[in-house]
């Protein structure tokens, strides 16, 4: 039963993450040079955990509110890339100084479809995810807080 619930909060914690292309943002490409020091605000993101090199990673930011916050079209910036076994790095440009929260998605077959045996997530904070928040954990507990300067996060991805 244990198992059970661990898978289908993961689930939903896939499936809170859009995959539809939107008109929201602004898809673009991982620059790594805009996270240099002196650069901002962003975000670099330090990404572990990512189980094959297969597929794509998706990275979006939000705005860390209760009405954006994994909210289908509010994402801000997207970047796309193959995935890498074990360890990947991408650096997200933010509008401004401000409270935000970023969303990762690994689509293992590629397919731009959630499979839910298979697909992997993360989120800032490396929040718990459970059956209680279905998947879609609090922007309070995703959130943190840019400055004019290059922010470092960690990401830990989790599959089932």
């Amino acid at each position: 039963m244990l198992k059970f619930a661990a898978s289908f909060a993961l689930s939903a914690a896939l499936l809170a993450i859009p995959v539809s292309a939107t008109t929201a943002g602004q898809k673009i490409s991982n620059d790594l040079n805009k996270c240099r020091s002196g650069n901002g605000p962003a975000v670099l993101v330090n990404l572990s955990g990512v189980k094959a090199s297969s597929g794509k990673i998706r990275v979006q930011s939000y705005r860390g509110t209760k009405a954006e916050w994994l909210k289908k079209g509010a994402w801000i910036n997207r970047i796309e890339a193959p995935a890498k076994r074990d360890s990947m790095t991408f650096c997200v440009p933010v509008p401004a100084s401000g409270t935000y929260g970023i969303a990762v998605r690994h689509d293992l077959n590629g397919n731009g479809k959630t499979d839910i045996s298979s697909d992997g997530g993360g989120m800032s904070n490396n929040p718990s995810i459970n059956i209680f928040n279905l998947g879609k954990p609090s922007y309070k507990k995703t959130k943190f807080s840019v400055g004019n300067e290059v922010k470092s996060i960690n990401i830990t991805m989790k599959y089932l």
